[in-house]
């Protein structure tokens, strides 16, 4: 089984496995220590260790140092007030002045048995092993995966009451299930959501439920999914017109079934998204819904809210309706078959089934073709994905990675999806309706500023990122056209991935800077985004009343809350994708150990390089692996060998062995391995 790939949005940069620390960080000078600051900041401790902490401010600062002695009781997680604040030449610290609110005290993580007894060695950012306390469950052994209580111990230590045994941890599927509880991800629907997803299940469409909505179930319509989707929430269909095209996008009319205040949409909201891992999915929605009632299954009909989108021949939208209707998917499309009939190597059966929507397709494939172009005009970035597919065994054990790569259907469909997407935040904009819009800011400056040293570095020109507290997308596009073809491609995307802001949902429309778009909303997957179902729910009452002051009335409040938690669960999904693809990695190359590679450098520390592998596979080389070698790190690109002046830099090849798997901590280790 593959890990599914959710391509059909662009919405923004990826974040950062979080157990990877970050690979071209240094500091530019040393700054003298400055006055304690009176001022209180409210933060989050993100960071634990025996004798020292780190806490991030609310307002995204720089983290800061807290010792020990300075916690006064505050734990991983807990909401704090920072007091005593002094600039260091190293950075900020600070004291804990006031714990707001208590993080949760249960944690994931691994048991590991010395001469000492056994310890649990979390998998969150606590950096020290917890003493077991007593009431724990009987019958552990050493490398357990284990969920525990930190309770406090008699002499005022922290200690971990081990409530739950997941397996043994050098399973990939086993630590997947510690990372869905360490990330608070709700496996199960409660017991009224599955009731009233039962009385939905086969729900035929009612004759009154068709009043007033436009009929296409005569028109040459189609979904486009990978193989094994059962969730198909859009299809497309894509005619000429005299002055361009008319394109229609047919969105899967979920807010229809999904009634504000539901057991289903309170649950929907909780969940925010669906969450995709190497051998499952956990869905935003029941099956009875996103398998059933609402996915645009070919042959039935289906309710839809559709986007019919006029575009000239220069790929600008000349107008746009939208309106609540009725389809019938004339084809079940995949887009491997699909990419088959653009290359011209169908076969007669492939012909055969998509016979109904194929002049529907050669128009959406002319479309996208536009589309692209006019991207690339605007500065879009066309960064290299970073993207892996999993392949897992029948027993859930991970038996190859390989990296995701997209045919031109793939491509075809998110161009349109992009095109309704706009659309429906364009008609929300005009009208000044309360809405979630998808929002992407301008990259911070001293990020831009990392991005030059690196660019610079490698041999490119940084000319384009002169401009470095007014950055424009195509000044990115531009940098990433250097890197084209050569070893450093990857590592320059992922860099300036890194250097985009994360993209989030907001309520105002500020515009998207990664999709060079002034207004962005996501649109066109309420199956499995509940920002999505909110906006539906919102153009359902305009189409109905076009009256703004009811839509506000109704909505202010709302599209706050649900801005708010949708970005939290995203965030939240894509750490627990990230944490679980880590340990598949892990587990797939543990079976690879002793093997030669030749990968590319993609990041530089103080202790070492990482290396990536062709597949996507990452490991980390530190310098002790060199054999008589004395590495100094130059703060950007390189390790340099004082004794030769040999330079290990971003973007170089290694051959590496991997020697070390560990697949409860999702880290891999390669050595240096020149085969001579």
């Amino acid at each position: 089984m593959s890990k599914k790939f959710r391509g059909k949005q662009s919405g923004g940069s990826r974040p950062q496995a979080v157990r990877r620390p970050q690979t071209t960080s240094f500091h530019l000078g040393e700054r003298p220590a400055q006055p304690a600051e009176k001022k209180k900041v409210p933060g989050r401790i993100v960071s634990l260790s025996r004798n020292f902490a780190f806490a991030r401010p609310d307002d995204g600062g720089e983290d800061m140092f807290i010792h020990a002695d300075r916690l006064h009781g505050a734990f991983l997680g807990d909401s704090v007030v920072l007091t005593n604040i002094v600039q260091q030449e190293k950075g900020p610290s600070a004291e804990v002045g006031e714990i707001t609110a208590e993080g949760s005290r249960f944690l994931t993580g691994t048991l590991r048995r010395d001469e000492y007894g056994t310890l649990f060695h979390a998998d969150a950012a606590l950096r020290y092993a917890l003493p077991l306390a007593k009431g724990s469950l009987t019958g552990l052994h050493d490398g357990d995966k284990v969920q525990v209580e930190v309770v406090p111990g008699s002499h005022g230590e922290y200690l971990g009451r081990v409530l739950k045994l997941y397996g043994r941890g050098d399973s990939a599927r086993v630590c997947a299930e510690a990372i869905i509880d360490e990330n608070r991800i709700r496996r199960e629907f409660p017991e009224e959501v599955r009731a009233e997803a039962a009385k939905l299940k086969d729900r035929k469409i009612l004759p009154e439920e068709l009043k007033g909505r436009l009929d296409l179930r005569d028109a040459a319509i189609c979904t486009i999914d990978s193989a094994s989707a059962k969730d198909l929430d859009d299809a497309i269909s894509v005619s000429r017109t005299k002055t361009g095209y008319k394109l229609g996008v047919h969105i899967a009319d979920v807010s229809h079934y999904v009634r504000p205040g539901s057991a289903i949409d309170c649950e929907a909201m909780e969940r925010g998204t669906s969450v995709y891992f190497a051998d499952r999915v956990i869905p935003m929605l029941p099956e009875e819904l996103s398998n059933g009632v609402c996915s645009l299954n070919a042959g039935e009909d289906k309710l839809t809210f559709s986007a019919l989108i006029w575009i000239d021949l220069d790929g600008n939208i000349e107008k746009y309706e939208f309106h609540k209707s009725v389809i019938h998917s004339k084809v079940r499309g995949v887009y491997a078959e699909v990419n088959e009939i653009f290359a011209g190597k169908a076969s007669k059966e492939l012909k055969e089934k998509y016979a109904p929507v194929l002049r529907s397709l050669s128009m959406a494939r002319k479309l996208a073709d536009l589309l692209r172009r006019k991207s690339k005009e605007n500065g879009t970035v066309d960064l290299a994905s970073s993207e892996s597919v999993f392949t897992v065994d029948e027993n859930g054990v991970c038996i190859d990675v390989n990296p995701h790569t997209t045919g031109e259907s793939e491509q075809m469909i998110e161009q349109l999806m992009i095109m309704a997407n706009r659309a429906a935040a364009m008609l929300a904009e005009k009208h000044e309706l309360p809405f979630v819009y998808r929002v992407h800011e301008k990259p911070n400056p001293d990020r831009v500023d990392s991005l030059a040293d690196l660019v610079t570095a490698l041999g490119f020109s940084a000319k384009p990122l002169e401009h470095r507290g007014d950055v424009k997308t195509a000044d990115l596009a531009a940098v990433m056209r250097q890197a084209e073809g050569t070893t450093s491609e990857r590592v320059i995307s992922h860099q300036i991935l890194r250097t985009m802001a994360k993209a989030r949902y907001d309520t105002a429309p500020i515009g998207h800077f990664g999709l060079a778009l002034a207004d962005y909303c996501h649109f066109t997957s309420p199956i499995r985004r509940y920002p999505d179902t909110s906006i539906h729910r919102i153009l359902s009452l305009w189409l109905e009343t076009q009256n703004r002051g009811e839509c506000v009335a109704r909505f202010q409040s709302f599209v706050q809350q649900s801005a708010s938690q949708s970005s939290e669960c995203e965030v939240r999904a894509m750490t627990a994708e990230r944490s679980a693809e880590d340990c598949y990695m892990a587990e797939y190359m543990h079976a690879h150990l002793g093997e030669h590679f030749l990968g590319i450098i993609s990041g530089v520390t103080m202790r070492g390089v990482f290396v990536q592998l062709p597949n996507t596979v990452e490991g980390f080389v530190p310098v002790e692996s060199f054999p008589n070698a004395h590495f100094r790190f130059d703060g950007v690109v390189s390790q340099v060998d004082e004794t030769t002046g040999r330079r290990l830099t971003i973007g170089q090849e290694l051959p590496v062995k991997a020697v070390a798997a560990d697949v409860s901590s999702g880290r891999i280790d390669f050595a240096y391995d020149p085969q001579e």
